[in-house]
């Protein structure tokens, strides 16, 4: 029978650091495109966007995919902007495959911002990549097609699901996101801790910390929901703006951070506690709910974070997407 983790890591002063105490009651994952960070904190898996491509693109180290992207398709009888999108998956596809050189687990790559709204384009997008993928050898198992957490993003996933193709629903700051999401059998949902907070922060003026940061508490409340109605969707805090916040998170199925606060975890010796349990979370309060289409648009509506951080973050992502896809063309000219 395997070990029940503890509910507490060493003590201040143990030669154990906050990172490998975490990842007593967390699988950690680097929220990065840096091979040289993902070496570095051993994590289990990986997550991309291209917001985090595009950076990393740009280093020197890394102009080698982008030739060889560019190099398998300069040639063909395309159009340019047929050329760019197939390199675009090429890019992608390239990154997770050196990711999962690196890594014992998962790499998640990311559906185009642009076609959120779009169940078909996100449904073709995601099988794309996975045969691009298994034409490099690699198991379907070993990525998550990350989606926005739309209604269509949400069907397109459950359509993903059906056929073996696993997803990551993410730009998610609510429980109706999450529910839905739940329902349609996804695989994992990154609910984003640190934007929460900012919208929180700059809307009331007040510092939050601890158990007391809305971000920390909406990730608290959802995996408290599908621990207790028994989901297996798995539960990924994400956007994380400080250490306290992944600290307040110890126990969750997993946390994906920055190498930066994967760098102060490591440098801490303070104990960490664990916060969440399937346990604790089946006593809770919750009441469980079912969620229509007309529902879902309407609760989230009602949210004026979850609605204003969800557009935001599909823009700034397309944003993203439209410069990488800009830096493609300079290469292919």
């Amino acid at each position: 029978m395997a070990q029940k983790p503890s509910t507490t890591a060493p003590e201040s002063g143990s030669q154990t650091h906050q990172l490998d105490q975490l990842k007593q009651f967390t699988k950690v994952v680097a929220d990065t495109g840096d091979f040289a960070a993902m070496k570095q904190y051993e994590p289990l898996d990986a997550t991309t966007n291209p917001s985090l491509i595009l950076k990393a693109v740009q280093k020197e180290e890394y102009q080698a995919l982008l030739k060889q992207a560019v190099d398998a398709h300069r040639g063909s009888g395309e159009t340019e902007a047929e050329k760019v999108d197939r390199i675009m998956g090429e890019l992608l596809v390239l990154f997770g495959t050196e990711i999962l050189k690196i890594i014992p687990g998962r790499v998640s790559t990311e559906t185009d911002a642009r076609f959120s709204f779009n169940t078909a384009h996100i449904v073709e997008d995601g099988r794309r990549f996975i045969r691009l993928y298994e034409e490099k050898g690699i198991s379907r198992d070993r990525i998550l097609i990350k989606i926005a957490s739309t209604w269509e993003g949400i069907r397109a996933a459950e359509q993903l699901e059906k056929e073996g193709i696993h997803c990551n629903l993410t730009l998610l700051f609510s429980l109706p996101q999450a529910i839905a999401c739940a329902e349609a059998g996804v695989q994992l949902i990154s609910p984003f801790v640190g934007r929460i907070y900012d919208w929180y922060k700059k809307a009331t003026g007040k510092e939050y910390t601890g158990a007391e940061d809305p971000g920390v508490q909406s990730v608290k409340t959802i995996y408290n929901y599908y621990k207790k109605f028994g989901y297996d969707t798995e539960v990924m805090g994400a956007s994380f703006r400080n250490a306290g916040q992944i600290i307040e998170l110890a126990g969750c199925d997993l946390l994906t951070i920055s190498p930066e606060l994967l760098e102060e975890l490591r440098n801490s010796r303070d104990p960490v506690e664990r916060k969440l349990d399937p346990e604790s979370a089946k006593a809770s309060d919750l009441e469980k709910t079912s969620l229509d289409e007309a529902t879902f648009r309407y609760q989230l509506n009602e949210d004026a974070m979850a609605t204003e951080k969800t557009a935001e973050g599909i823009r700034n992502f397309a944003a993203d997407a439209a410069k990488l896809e800009d830096l493609i063309r300079s290469h292919l000219g």
